[in-house]
Parts: structure tokens; C-alpha cells; sequence
């Protein structure tokens, strides 16, 4: 372990820090309607704001102490895998409002694993097909929650 914290690492820390505090007031912003009994819309906000908060608390001890564990030589960013996943990120929100739900799932999906190194697109989409599928249908049939109607969810 290094005898001195990294800057990079501590403003990662303390970046990661301040996104966890943002999204545990964002949480405390959102409304709750007296119907719900326990488990209302915060309920996983609050889960995820509280765990991100607490490994980013561990991030920073780490950062202080001399820097995070096993992390001792700068890897070269890999912008090509990188671009894979803001196509990923950039068609989704493209397609959520035209294509739905579904299809934008299909190509965040897609596009991410071949940014983490998968060969077999079409395998990715059908998998993100189903992911996306089994999701909709849980968000719009269980929850009735419209997270993204499009063409192939208005058929169902």
C-alpha cells in the first residue's frame, strides 16, 4: 500500500461521495402518496442511495490510507469499448420515446456487451430482448407503471 493518497483517487472517492448525497436528497424530493403502507417509491431509491453511500465512505477511508487495494499501475483507457457503451447509453435514450421500451433494451444491451468483448450479437440482442420483455411486462403488468410503450409493447 502506497504511503501517500492518489489525487485521482481521492477526488473518485469524494466525487462518488457527493453523487450518493445528491441521490439520498433527490430520494427525500420524490413524492409519497399515504396509500403506500411500506414499501413505497423511495423504498429502492433509498436502498441504492444508502449502498452507494456506504462503498463510497469505504472508497474515501481507503483513498486516506494510502489508496485502494490492488490498484498499483495506470491501465490505458480502452476508448473503444468505452464508445461501445455511450452507443449503448445514447441509442437507448433514443429509442425509449420512439421505439419503446423493448428496442431501446435490445441496444443498450447489445452495444454493452460488445463493449465488454462479446462476439455474438445477435445472441446480445435476444438475450436483451427478454431482459427488456420481462421487464416491461413487470414495470406495465404488476406495477402499472408505463416505463416506455412503443411498438412491440402497444402488441401486448
Amino acid at each position: 500500500m502506497r504511503a501517500r493518497p492518489r489525487r485521482d483517487e481521492l477526488a473518485f472517492a469524494l466525487l462518488l461521495v457527493a453523487l450518493a448525497l445528491l441521490s439520498l436528497w433527490q430520494t427525500l424530493a420524490i413524492p409519497v402518496s399515504p396509500i403506500y403502507a411500506r414499501v413505497g417509491p423511495t423504498a429502492f431509491p433509498w436502498i441504492a442511495s444508502v449502498g452507494l453511500l456506504v462503498f463510497s465512505v469505504v472508497l474515501l477511508w481507503q483513498a486516506l490510507r494510502g489508496g485502494f487495494p490492488g490498484v498499483d499501475r495506470q491501465k490505458a483507457a480502452d476508448w473503444r469499448s468505452l464508445g461501445w457503451v455511450g452507443a449503448g447509453l445514447a441509442a437507448n435514450a433514443v429509442l425509449i420515446t420512439t421505439l419503446g421500451f423493448v428496442f431501446a433494451a435490445i441496444a443498450l444491451f447489445a452495444c454493452t456487451a460488445r463493449g465488454f468483448g462479446s462476439q455474438r450479437p445477435l445472441r446480445d440482442a435476444l438475450i436483451g430482448a427478454l431482459v427488456g420483455l420481462a421487464a416491461f411486462l413487470g414495470f406495465a403488468r404488476l406495477l402499472g407503471v408505463n416505463i416506455g410503450a412503443g411498438v412491440l409493447e402497444g402488441l401486448l
